[in-house]
């Protein structure tokens, strides 16, 4: 099969094609694998993470990617759940152990044995992929396989951001930074609290103009104060700088929710102008993400198909998967990116 495979670790400033297409050996389903035939697969920002070294893969060569779509072209002899010719999505959620605490409570995006894949299994950017059947999942009929593809981390993880938050309807809502899961998380928060406002802030003024078009109420740059206080936040930048300036516009008791699987360094610094009375005090809380369960998967597939959620996406071909994450590196971004395989 033909994949886009990442050999070594390295930074996108010294090396702007990082992957390379290549023939690779079809994987062969376990007995209660799925053999899924790839249609498209999201390019996410935690593939940079994976690339430049942050959460870096378990092993290389490593076929990154994890918003999957597919159909299923064989079966392990022991799969009861699907069948060939279903279609199928693939999230960051690769496995879990089962038997730990957190995965008895539902929290298997906490189990000490979570793999995630392209990270700890082969992944998306290639024409076909392995999953254990208890981590497929039914994509609703109502989205194609472009719309499907970031539901299932963009989508599902700003889902998990917005419980985080424990936002109620009348709240303020601030976006910090204005990416895919963003323009996601805006139409789930328009739908489930009609009565609240949003606030979005990004750094460039098409990203801002992109979220009055979904319904922001306003936008500004990532330093500006907004018009109010933000009862809650969730940051999906890659820098510590909105960090530090969106605690500064929360309320009393507000919450940041920092949906991110890794933070750069290269502006660290910025954390030093934390200011205790400014930045933290009258409890003011900050919240991290940690992968996404099950669940989460299932449950917003479900919320998206009924909302229903349309993703903006730019599609790119497999083998310009490396021009995808220099545009993902370098912020020209609107909406999602997919690669159709």
């Amino acid at each position: 099969m033909k994949a886009m495979v990442l050999n070594r670790i390295s930074s996108l400033q010294k090396n702007n094609a990082p992957l390379e297409f290549v023939d690779f050996p079809k994987p062969v389903p376990g007995d209660k694998d799925l053999l899924v035939k790839i249609s498209v697969c999201g390019v996410c920002h935690t593939e940079l993470d994976e690339i430049e070294g942050r959460t870096p893969p378990s092993f290389l060569p490593m076929i990154l990617g994890h918003q999957v779509v597919g159909r299923i072209e064989g079966t392990g002899k022991k799969v009861g759940k699907f069948k060939v010719g279903d279609r199928v999505g693939i999230a960051w959620i690769h496995s879990a152990c089962g038997k730990c605490k957190h995965c008895h409570e539902g929290n298997d995006n906490l189990c000490e044995k979570f793999q995630a894949s392209g990270r700890d299994a082969h992944g998306g950017y290639a024409e076909y992929t392995t999953i254990s059947e208890d981590y497929a999942f039914p994509i609703p009929e109502i989205f194609s396989d472009l719309e499907a593809a970031p539901l299932l981390c963009a989508g599902t993880i700003g889902y998990r951001s917005l419980r985080l938050t424990n936002m109620k309807d009348g709240d303020i809502l601030g976006l910090v930074g204005f990416g895919a899961s963003a323009h996601i998380v805006i139409q789930m928060a328009k739908h489930k609290y009609p009565n609240s406002k949003i606030f979005a802030f990004a750094r460039n003024e098409g990203e801002r103009a992109f979220a009055r078009e979904l319904g922001a109420a306003w936008a500004g740059n990532i330093g500006e104060v907004p018009p109010e206080k933000l009862n809650c936040a969730i940051d999906t930048t890659p820098v510590w700088k909105p960090v530090v300036e969106a605690l500064k516009n929360l309320a009393p008791g507000g919450r940041l929710v920092i949906n991110a699987i890794r933070k750069e360094d290269i502006d660290k610094e910025y954390l030093l102008n934390i200011n205790y009375p400014t930045h933290l005090w009258h409890e003011k809380e900050i919240k991290s993400v940690a992968n996404v369960t099950r669940q989460n998967v299932s449950e917003f597939l479900e919320l998206a198909a009924a909302i229903p959620i349309r993703p903006e996406v730019q599609a790119f071909r497999l083998e310009e998967a490396n021009e995808a994450l220099l545009e993902l590196k370098t912020s020209k971004i609107r909406g999602a990116k997919v690669l159709t395989i």
